[in-house]
């Protein structure tokens, strides 16, 4: 049964029975609908901001992956430049200086490209290609400038073949397994003194009697005992601004103005002159200048063997000598 409303109308003094009429209806439907939509709206406008939509969330999802896959991309890259870096030092500061070639420039190497800081975040996706494209470019322009460098190696390496049996290039002590490296050059702690010392070369500790190899064709320019500390020593001189001295002999083998060749036994291990115990003190001096000799084993070791060799020869040990 349809419930009816009555009001009290204070002109008649009586109840009266309420009637709404038509146009009140449809304001009240109208008010209702509008008030509806309006609150749908709030709700869907706070829904789109704060939640995402099953697409939206796979998108998201496809995102995060990229920028990880971006991010390890950006990794490897970093570490092949860094790998191609040091293939160009060794180039430029030890193949190209043994053959007297002027080093390449890197702005050859890099083909004038620009550096781009790629900070993922900030860019689109056509940004990301271009930045990843002109690093892989870059890459590659610097692996055929190093190609070309090394193409010119060869050539000079077919042209001298008498300055590479000069050059020194081998351990002037056998150390296959590369154990008796015991102090490198460079700045070290005098075992006698006990002050901070450069160190022009390297110690080969071996017992006494161990044969020391000539490590170049060349003349033997002086074989005798020094009073400067190196005890029994030879220096040989191999030409082309290169000489190597050998110290603190027991023995030595051969005399001044001698010829040798390389692996030859130029005397045997000891601990003569300023030494506290057997070992071979080897330098390596080019146009007068002492330089690390860890960059003229090249005949006797690969690149792992190098590596090691160079962070042996780097620790800040105390000298023999």
């Amino acid at each position: 049964m349809k419930k009816v409303k009555y009001f009290y109308n204070t002109q008649t003094l009586k109840y009266e029975k309420l009637v709404v009429s038509v146009r009140v209806k449809i304001l009240r439907i109208l008010g209702f609908l509008s008030a509806a939509i309006v609150t749908g709206i709030l709700f869907l406008s706070v829904a789109y901001r704060f939640l995402d939509s099953p697409k939206e969330k796979n998108l998201r999802r496809e995102i995060d992956q990229m920028k990880e896959q971006y991010d390890l991309l950006t990794d490897r890259l970093s570490e092949v430049k860094g790998q191609l870096t040091e293939l160009q030092h060794r180039d430029n500061e030890i193949y190209r200086v043994i053959f007297e070639a002027a080093p390449i420039a890197d702005s050859a190497r890099a083909g004038e490209v620009k550096k781009r800081e790629e900070r993922l975040l900030a860019l689109t996706n056509s940004e990301v290609i271009e930045a990843t494209s002109g690093t892989l470019t870059e890459l590659t322009n610097r692996v055929k400038a190093q190609e070309k460098s090394y193409a010119q190696i060869d050539d000079l390496i077919r042209n001298k073949q008498k300055m590479l049996a000069s050059i020194p290039a081998i351990q002037p002590v056998a150390n296959k397994d590369l154990d008796r490296i015991a102090s490198g050059f460079g700045y070290r702690v005098d075992p006698i003194y006990k002050t901070v010392k450069f160190h022009s070369g390297l110690d080969f500790a071996a017992p006494s009697g161990t044969p020391i190899y000539a490590t170049g064709d060349g003349t033997v320019e002086d074989a005798s005992l020094s009073e400067t500390g190196y005890g029994n020593h030879v220096l040989l001189n191999h030409g082309y601004g290169y000489k190597t001295l050998y110290g603190h002999m027991v023995r030595i083998k051969v005399k001044r103005g001698q010829q040798v060749k390389r692996g030859d036994v130029v005397g045997w291990v000891g601990s003569t002159g300023k030494s506290t115990g057997p070992h071979c003190h080897y330098e390596v001096i080019k146009n007068t200048s002492k330089v690390d000799p860890v960059f003229f084993f090249f005949n006797d070791l690969n690149a792992e063997q190098f590596d090691k060799m160079l962070k042996i020869a780097r620790s800040g040990n105390q000298s023999l000598d």
